[in-house]
């Protein structure tokens, strides 16, 4: 280890005490210790002290260069000594870029977890005295794009998913000088040894049967085998891009989208016998009375003008309601519905209600997928498999 003898400037010291400014007493302790550390250091490289002369020289002095350095005190200027041949280097700051490294994935982490660049330059301020500008901090976000990039693309072929949840929600993009709706495409599923896994993302336009068949496409291409089952909302683009892009797929509809759909078309009052009735239809054991049940309860109310939107939403979807049942009965409760997959929706609205209008497509799809890897890697990943 280097040993350090040297003196402190102590009537700039003394004045700084006097003063009672702590923070310039700090710094200027801390400069005047890590100035003469390098000193010390350089002197070891050349093995050889100031004007001394020695058959062991390896290089000549050559003065000093300025530079920054940021440490948890704020920021300080250091005289970097440096040699002739330029190869010296001192280890001051290599030891404390792993200090910046944490700071740089700390301010990471809050951009990820939905805090504004507002307030993260703000927190840096605190920690460290000195202000960064939200350019500074969007920039930093850009070291995530490599990382999600390789996630979003990691090959799916290493395993088999049975179970596929697919669904969209809506962001706000800046793009042309306008605030534009883009939907963000995400999928989930289940394994074929029951752990639940994000496959992945991708950002379009409108949903449509063109922007939901790329998204599929993407995923068949990253090596996904058609599913047994494909679970999502109603929207008919999406069915007739699921039918296409794998051939012998079921479609399962949602089950809680689907109920919701027929109460919201019965009438308030004088309808609790029907409402009973139609709980006893999804609540059925086997397909079988599931089958008997809706045709007993379609007999029954079937010639009601009052009923008939409800009962018409009920026959139409229905078969497509109950696929989840053709699967095996632990499962049924996991693929009956999107509410997995909306309840991950949630925690990335969380995060992207703090941005509100992206500045563009690809800073969306990084808060996104950095979002959901981070759900990935702490929630799905740490789960065991599934249980009824």
């Amino acid at each position: 280890m280097t040993q350090l003898q040297f003196s402190l400037d102590m009537d700039l010291l003394k004045e700084s005490v006097m003063n009672s400014n702590i923070d310039t007493v700090v710094k200027l302790a801390v400069v005047l210790v890590l100035n003469e550390y390098m000193e010390k250091e350089r002197d070891d490289y050349l093995h050889a002290a100031a004007y001394e002369r020695s058959n062991e020289r390896r290089d000549y002095r050559n003065g000093y260069y300025e530079r920054e350095l940021t440490m948890s005190i704020g920021k300080i200027n250091l005289k970097v000594p440096r040699t002739r041949n330029g190869e010296f280097s001192p280890s001051v700051f290599e030891k404390y870029s792993r200090c910046d490294q944490a700071l740089v994935l700390s301010m990471l982490e809050m951009v990820i977890n939905g805090v504004s660049t507002r307030k993260v330059t703000h927190i840096v301020e605190q920690l460290c005295g000195e202000s960064i500008s939200k350019s500074f901090v969007a920039s930093l976000t850009q070291k995530l794009d490599p990382i999600i990039n390789d996630w979003a693309k990691r090959p799916l072929n290493l395993r088999y998913y049975p179970f596929v949840f697919v669904d969209a929600m809506y962001i706000k993009v800046r793009e042309h000088h306008r605030v534009i709706s883009k939907a963000v495409y995400i999928a989930t599923a289940i394994t074929d040894n029951k752990k639940r896994e994000i496959l992945g993302l991708h950002v379009d336009h409108a949903e449509s049967f063109e922007s939901w068949s790329r998204f599929l496409q993407q995923l068949k291409s990253r090596g996904l085998q058609s599913p047994k089952l494909v679970i999502s909302d109603a929207h008919q683009g999406l069915q007739k891009a699921i039918l296409r892009e794998f051939i012998g797929t079921s479609w399962q509809r949602c089950n809680v989208h689907f109920k919701r759909n027929i109460i919201e078309k019965l009438p308030k009052k004088g309808s609790d016998e029907i409402r009973m009735m139609i709980k006893r239809v999804f609540d059925a054991v086997t397909i079988e009375d599931m089958r008997k049940f809706k045709d007993e309860l379609m007999a029954q109310f079937g010639d009601d003008p009052k009923y008939e939107q409800a009962l018409t939403i009920l026959d139409e979807g229905f078969e497509d309601t109950i696929q989840y049942m053709e699967h095996p009965e632990d499962m049924r409760c996991h693929i009956r519905s999107t509410n997995s997959l909306e309840r991950l929706n949630q925690e990335v609205r969380r995060r992207e209600k703090v941005i509100r209008i992206f500045p563009n497509t690809q800073s969306a799809f990084r808060l996104v997928g950095a979002v959901l890897m981070h759900y990935q890697e702490t929630i799905y990943s740490k789960q065991k498999s599934i249980k009824r």
